[in-house]
């Protein structure tokens, strides 16, 4: 059921939360070529935390830093290809709570096509996570 499975890093942007920001910012990267291959975000009152996973996040960092967008950070994060098929989010997530790891973010993707879905998250230990999802 898994795929692959990594460590990896994902683009945190904090920013006004306002009608286009994310039109914006995919602009910014499609217009650098560089692909979104994951995107999550939510918006808490006037503030909002977009996260992307990008084919090229130095150049993405940087192109969002020169059109203003300051507030701007990488984190670790474990991503997993997936086969996309019922049962697999219960697989990943029940071997990381046997090994007693905690979830704190997570977010996916998925692919109709034969292509991998993807999860990407965070947890209380990313390398123990990695570990589990390698055996």
């Amino acid at each position: 059921m898994i795929k692959a499975v990594n460590l990896g890093k994902q683009i945190v942007v904090t920013v006004v939360n306002k009608i286009g920001v994310l039109a914006d910012m995919s602009r910014l990267t499609a217009d650098q070529g560089i692909n979104i291959q994951a995107v999550a975000g939510y918006a808490s009152g006037n503030e909002a935390k977009i996260m992307l996973v990008t084919d090229d996040n130095l150049r993405a960092s940087e192109a969002l830093r020169k059109a203003g967008y300051k507030s701007l950070k990488e984190e670790e994060v474990v991503i997993v290809d997936l086969e996309d098929k019922p049962g697999v989010l219960k697989l990943i997530t029940s071997d990381l709570a046997k090994e007693g790891i905690d979830i704190k973010q997570l977010y996916g993707t998925t692919c109709a096509s034969g292509c991998p879905s993807k999860i990407i998250l965070s947890t209380n230990n990313n390398e123990k996570a990695l570990l589990v999802f390698k055996k």
